[in-house]
């Protein structure tokens, strides 16, 4: 079997990590699997296809800033792209995230109507079917049932600075991405796909596949965190983040402060110099860390992790304080729920700050031991990326 897919990026980032570790088990089960990506550099692929260039990237920037055209731009480098996919001749086509600067998706499905390929999408966000944003939780915006307009986050990714296009964006992706005959989409979360099933994309198949980890990388380790920071004593609230925002739960973080005992502690990861400038003196902030030993050394430290997101689909930060160990403290947001098993953790109401509290006070009572093996069998057995690229395999033989 021959496997093109089509991401931003190819090897960074959450969608392009997942895009790598799929070709990188196709290629370890005897199939042929490329990478076509838009942005940066590859890693961890040796068959990637660079689409358009910088130059490119740029424009189609311009273009989404200046009359909110993101999609729409890069028609010299997807076409070039067709080039490729003609001459690669894949048997199945797997497209991650199309939005990013890089690909013109009207040309895209054009081409993949005409020539009646086998089409599998992975949707990592609601950028599919809104006229403009990726999320639209956190404000709850429900035009994109109908039709949207006069759009709240025109503010937001893709962010415009002029104009706003969301009614025409709207009609154009539901021309474009309605009517493909093979057409089969992932969702990672059962939240979003029911979303799907709501939206103008409900005429196709959906699977829901969740996001796995890698088991062998993510686990309980011994940790010298808790020397190094002078936290030997202290029962450590922990939460992590690839960046901050007002959606991920930030100032929950900072009122939790005005409640915590004097053996207790928030650690926060991924927060920029401004917000560690800003932070109350109960919180030690550290930036992002590129180190995968550092933060799973930190996750198996901590006591319990908190996740207090108010938008989010599947975070697989849940999943890697599961894996090393860690019980998991989360909002009731988007698909974040759905990582939570039997005696892994407790799921609160969005926004109940009380409820945080309670549910931390749960955990210290019964003590990271009594979580420890089954938030790690959970994950193992549930999670496992090797389970989770089985289940895309058999998507794949399912299509042809």
């Amino acid at each position: 079997m021959r496997v093109l897919q089509i991401n931003t990026v190819c090897g960074t980032g959450s969608t392009g990590r997942i895009a790598t570790d799929i070709h990188n088990f196709l290629v370890n089960n005897g199939h042929e699997s490329y990478i076509a990506y838009g942005r940066g550099y590859p890693r961890k692929c040796n068959n990637a296809i660079k689409i358009g260039s910088q130059w490119d990237v740029y424009s189609h920037v311009a273009l989404t800033r200046l009359l909110d055209k993101h999609g729409l731009g890069s028609a010299k480098a997807t076409k070039s792209l067709i080039h490729h996919i003609d001459s690669l001749n894949p048997d199945i086509i797997h497209l991650h995230n199309i939005h990013g600067y890089y690909i013109n998706y009207e040309i895209l499905f054009e081409y993949l109507k005409e020539r009646n390929r086998p089409v599998v999408w992975t949707l990592h966000d609601c950028w599919a079917f809104t006229g403009h944003c990726a999320h639209f939780d956190f404000i709850g915006c429900e035009k994109w049932k109908v039709q949207c307009n006069i759009c709240p986050q025109t503010y937001r990714y893709p962010k415009s600075l002029l104009r706003d296009n969301s009614g025409d964006n709207y009609l154009r992706k539901r021309r474009s991405f309605t009517g493909v005959n093979e057409l089969v989409l992932i969702s990672p979360s059962k939240w979003l796909a029911r979303l799907v099933t709501e939206s103008f994309l409900g005429e196709y198949h959906i699977e829901v596949i969740h996001n796995g980890i890698d088991v062998t990388c993510f686990k309980p380790i011994e940790s010298h965190f808790r020397v190094k920071r002078n936290l030997n004593n202290k029962f450590i609230i922990l939460g992590v983040a690839n960046r901050w925002e007002g959606r991920k739960g930030l100032r929950y973080f900072v009122e939790l402060c005005e409640q915590l005992e004097e053996d207790e502690v928030i650690v926060l990861v991924g927060l920029d110099k401004k917000q560690l400038k800003n932070l109350p003196k109960k919180i030690i902030g550290m930036t992002r860390t590129d180190s995968l030993e550092e933060l799973v050394g930190i996750y198996s430290a901590a006591d319990v992790f908190v996740n207090p997101t108010l938008e989010d689909n599947f975070p697989t930060t849940n999943l890697e304080a599961l894996a090393c160990g860690t019980p998991v403290i989360t909002f009731d947001t988007g698909g974040s729920s759905e990582s939570i098993g039997q005696n892994c953790g407790y799921v609160v109401s969005k926004g109940d700050l009380e409820g945080l509290v309670t549910a931390i006070r749960r955990v210290k009572r019964h003590e990271k031991l009594y979580y420890r093996d089954s938030c790690v069998n959970h994950v193992r057995e549930n999670f496992n990326k090797e389970q989770i690229f089985k289940k895309y395999l058999k998507i794949y033989e399912n299509v042809l």
